[in-house]
């Protein structure tokens, strides 16, 4: 018999992306509508390290299972390292959507010089009802440019190059977003943990 573990997470792009990372593993991954739980954890952590273990270990109290807690910003060095903790939350406007959070970063960066440094950092926790969490970390270096590019992807994706590359994290296929990224690499990272608690 598979493996359960859950999703702490409720963004169908995350959940493409983790699905896809794990697909290998003899696990089955379910996410918080799979297993009827509606979980809002409020992100007070201090790190995006805190932040996905708060997550997973509400998720993994919550269910018995084993869950995966994700937490990622983007860093532009020309902001000082922001939105980084807050980039979902970047626009203060309620039901603000990517494309507005988009355009307010674009909107900061316009008068100031390029190239616009910046990196995605992401944290994944894998935590157990028993209170045990594993913290992997990933980084994918890239820039800022100032015009959308791409139709893949979520988030910051559009605008964000990755170095080496050529593209945009939205012109990646989902193949090689699962080879470059932040949240890729955390994932690769967390693999033996995940599998030395199941």
């Amino acid at each position: 018999m598979m493996e359960k573990i859950l999703l702490a997470t409720m963004n169908p792009g995350k959940v493409r992306e983790i699905r896809s990372l794990l697909r290998e593993l003899p696990v089955e991954v379910l996410t918080p509508g799979d297993v009827g739980i509606t979980l809002q954890v409020v992100e007070e952590g201090k790190t995006y390290a805190e932040n996905a273990g708060l997550k997973a270990l509400a998720f993994a109290r919550a269910s018995g299972l084993i869950s995966l807690g994700d937490d990622t910003g983007l860093e532009v060095d020309a902001l000082g390292g922001a939105p980084g903790l807050y980039s979902a939350r970047y626009v203060s406007l309620a039901g603000a959507s990517d494309a507005d959070r988009r355009a307010y970063l674009l909107e900061k960066l316009r008068d100031l010089p390029r190239p616009w440094t910046a990196r995605f950092r992401c944290n994944i926790a894998i935590a157990a009802a028993d209170g045990t969490v594993i913290i992997t970390e990933g980084v994918c270096e890239g820039e800022i440019i100032p015009e959308e590019r791409g139709m893949h992807g979520f988030g910051y994706d559009p605008v964000f190059l990755v170095t080496g590359v050529g593209k945009t994290m939205a012109e990646l296929t989902l193949t090689e977003k699962n080879r470059l990224s932040h949240r890729a690499r955390a994932i690769r990272a967390a693999i033996p943990s995940l599998l030395s608690l199941l």
